[in-house]
């Protein structure tokens, strides 16, 4: 019988993490769970409450208002994709923002939301066939997974795969922005107190800055095979 695994893909930013998980989770029909996705819909709800932005951020009002925020991945069969869902409300295209990039750093290093997102994802994946990516799969969440991978890329090839995601959902931003944008991103998840990103030991580095999602899928499969039979 085929073994069902948890596969934790770690990594920085704009690296293709997400459509990389999206795809393994489609061919071996298993649960995606973007865990980044996660804390940019936090993030979106404190925006909304007014709890950052510009002039700071209010740790208490987070705090006060965590127990009501619900995410959840919904399964749209029209584009074939899992959405992501705040209290009820799909944020997909709201959550990947510029806005909700340059403040979700700050969001995810406040320890009692880690917690809260760190309990969700490992209630999602107790039954296992799961794809979960994000910053901290493999070190923390899941430091048990069956197969870790820790994804890296150039920050100008970063850069311009970040800049046709947006250009292509009608979002006009310029280049260096971008690029500014996502240096400061490597440094926060590299230097931040909780949870730092960092490979896992057993993990095993992908740099695909020259890589195809084909390409890709292709080196992963047969690492899949070695682990499911």
């Amino acid at each position: 019988m085929e073994k069902r695994l948890i596969i934790a893909i770690d990594g920085y930013s704009s690296c293709g993490k997400s459509t990389f998980a999206r795809s393994i989770a489609k061919e071996l029909n298993y649960i995606f769970i973007d865990s980044g996705a996660m804390y940019r819909a936090v993030t979106l709800y404190c925006m909304r409450k007014k709890f950052i932005g510009n002039e700071g951020l209010n740790i208490a009002g987070v705090l006060s208002e965590l127990k009501y925020i619900h995410i959840d991945f919904i399964f749209n069969p029209d584009i074939n994709e899992y959405e992501t869902f705040l209290n009820s409300e799909n944020v997909e295209t709201e959550i990947r923002s510029i806005e909700v990039t340059s403040h979700v750093s700050r969001i995810s290093q406040i320890p009692e939301v880690r917690a809260r997102m760190v309990e969700m994802q490992r209630q999602i994946g107790v039954y296992k066939g799961i794809v979960m990516d994000g910053r901290d799969i493999g070190t923390v969440v899941f430091p048990d997974a069956d197969i870790k991978i820790f994804m890296t890329a150039s920050v100008d090839i970063r850069a311009k795969r970040r800049h046709d995601e947006m250009k292509g959902r009608g979002i006009i931003i310029d280049f260096e922005e971008i690029k500014r944008s996502i240096i400061a991103r490597d440094i926060a998840d590299e230097n931040r107190d909780i949870s730092p990103l960092r490979r896992a030991e057993d993990a095993i580095v992908l740099d695909n800055s020259r890589m195809t999602v084909e390409e890709q899928m292709k080196w992963i499969k047969q690492i899949i095979e070695k682990k499911t039979w």
